[in-house]
């Protein structure tokens, strides 16, 4: 197998941040310039770790503490879960990646700092995002039909518009630049169908 075209470190660290970066551009979604992060930390770690064996058991114990993670999130004050996801996280982390002759290639220092840092940002985004649904599962959502909010990207096939104290993801048949007033005249699940506003009628309402 060849040598591996980064250090093995610092492909460890991008594909970390990738990885962070990516769930962040789901909870935001409409700029892509998040998804563009995501997906260029994510090359430049493929890149580089194309020399370096994967640990297959490893591999399998990062994907399964995926799980413990989400029932930590889900059901408040389960410390045990969270527990598990951070030991399968830096466990797993330690001994992915092997070097050809066979020896750890992330240093083990780095893979526990790294791990934490990224439990502790995926940890804040997710229950912010858990919270964000619940809040909206209350809302009636047909009542925003009709209201008028701000752009906070341009809007053409997604985007977001402000509206009601919070940020929505929304589409619209004609473009609205950023920053533009825009009225809500349908929904689509948790999507608002919009339109721009005439500029006589740009007011929130």
């Amino acid at each position: 197998m060849p040598a591996p075209l980064l250090d093995p470190n610092v492909s460890y660290l991008l594909l970390v941040a990738g990885m962070v970066i990516a769930v962040l551009a789901l909870f935001s979604p409409g700029t892509g310039l998040l998804e563009l992060g995501a997906f260029f930390a994510l090359f430049l770690a493929a890149w580089g770790i194309s020399g370096l064996n994967v640990n297959l058991w490893a591999l399998i114990v990062l994907v399964l503490g995926v799980f413990p993670f989400i029932l930590a999130l889900r059901k408040s004050g389960r410390l045990f879960f969270l527990i598990i996801a951070i030991l399968a996280l830096i466990g797993g982390s330690t001994f992915l990646f092997l070097t050809p002759e066979g020896s750890l290639a992330v240093h083990p220092a780095l893979a526990v700092v790294t791990s934490l840092l990224a439990i502790l940002i995926l940890w804040i985004v997710g229950r912010k995002g858990f919270e964000a649904v619940n809040l909206r599962k209350a809302i009636d959502y047909d009542a925003l039909v009709g209201e008028i909010g701000e752009a906070r990207t341009h809007i053409r096939e997604e985007g977001t518009l402000y509206i009601g104290g919070e940020e929505w993801s929304a589409r619209s048949e004609m473009f609205i630049p950023l920053g533009s007033k825009a009225r809500v005249v349908a929904r689509d699940g948790l999507t608002l169908i919009v339109e721009p506003v005439p500029a006589e009628h740009k007011k929130l309402s």
